[in-house]
């Protein structure tokens, strides 16, 4: 415990938080699922079902994968804004410009020492595809059981017409008077999917083909977890044993490596002690020894360099060669 000791961190500090879950409904008629079951086998029964996102790592802006497009507007408060007309945006968490800035009269709470209600609605466009999967218990004349997957990406919504989900929400902001940082304005969702058949009837709702063909009737949900945040910008004061060190990987060629940050400073790195330790630094300045540390004693030593060490063998004759002057912890050794 000697080693903790108190470090101020700046930091994004959540003065107030919403949470909400949203669900979207789609249903499909007739979905096509690849591949076509083998020759010879009949459907049993249905094993389960699965459901997941759309994405392309390739290319984040394919059509294809699920987006949601969120559009919030407040009342109570207003977003700062450019002389074009554009929200400003900052940089947030996720080093991305996800924040935008609020303003609002906070006066009247102010006093009271109570945070201000700031009022939202939030409509979200859902666009893209998941992917459904089928596992399918398949038996062929010899009534050999066999599990076989089928799978189809399903189209939720189109950038035209998008699925909309809508919602309202309270939440509260701190003063804008007395502060040097305006608050900020944040909000994430998340998606997942889950699918089943329309009726839950095997033969109502799957239908195959005379060459193996597979469709379906679907009811697909989309489920999402949305969260606004007011963010502050904050000093806080946290217990510390210094910077995290990481055991690197040793390599034979190289005897040192340079650090990637900076030393921690230590309380006992003082001025006074730092002063001693330049103060035994040498110069090569024939009539100042002591550098430029102390302009006072600089003019002394200059107005009597000749007979300054008159006790020394070394003297001042030394410095006219433009030798280094030892300093005088070091004099009786070099006598020796």
């Amino acid at each position: 415990m000697e080693d903790v000791v108190t470090e101020p961190l700046y930091v994004q500090k959540v003065y107030d938080a919403v949470l909400f879950n949203l669900q979207g409904m789609k249903t499909v008629q007739n979905q096509n699922f690849s591949p076509n079951l083998p020759r010879g086998h009949r459907v049993k029964r249905v094993l389960d079902i699965r459901c997941k996102r759309f994405f392309n790592p390739g290319n984040i802006d394919d059509s294809k994968n699920l987006s949601l497009n969120l559009n919030t507007t407040i009342s109570g408060a207003t977003f700062l804004h450019n002389g074009q007309g554009n929200p400003i945006e900052v940089v947030g968490p996720d080093g991305t410009f996800s924040e935008k800035i609020l303003y609002a009269d906070t006066s009247e709470c102010d006093e009271q020492c109570m945070g201000t209600p700031v009022f939202g609605t939030q409509t979200i466009d859902v666009t893209g595809n998941v992917q459904v999967f089928i596992d399918l218990l398949l038996c062929d004349r010899n009534n050999n059981e066999v599990v076989f997957t089928v799978c189809a990406d399903v189209n939720i919504a189109t950038s035209a017409q998008p699925l909309v989900l809508t919602n309202f929400f309270e939440i509260c902001m701190p003063s804008t008077i007395d502060t040097a940082f305006l608050p900020r304005f944040t909000e994430f969702c998340n998606a997942a999917c889950e699918t089943r058949l329309a009726t839950n009837n095997c033969g109502r709702d799957l239908a195959i083909g005379q060459n193996g063909e597979v469709s379906a009737n679907l009811i697909i949900a989309i489920c999402i977890t949305c969260e606004k945040k007011i963010i502050v910008p904050v000093q806080l004061c946290v217990l510390s044993t210094g910077f995290a060190q990481i055991s690197p990987q040793v390599n034979a060629v190289c005897s040192t490596f340079p650090s990637l940050f900076p030393n921690q400073i230590k309380e006992s790195d003082t001025e006074e002690n730092c002063e001693e330790v330049s103060g035994e630094e040498e110069t090569c300045d024939p009539c100042n020894p002591y550098g430029s540390r102390n302009s006072n004693s600089n003019r002394n030593y200059n107005n009597s360099c000749n007979n300054y060490y008159d006790d020394d063998d070394d003297g001042c004759n030394d410095f006219s060669n433009n030798q280094c002057r030892p300093n005088r912890s070091n004099r009786s050794q070099n006598r020796r």
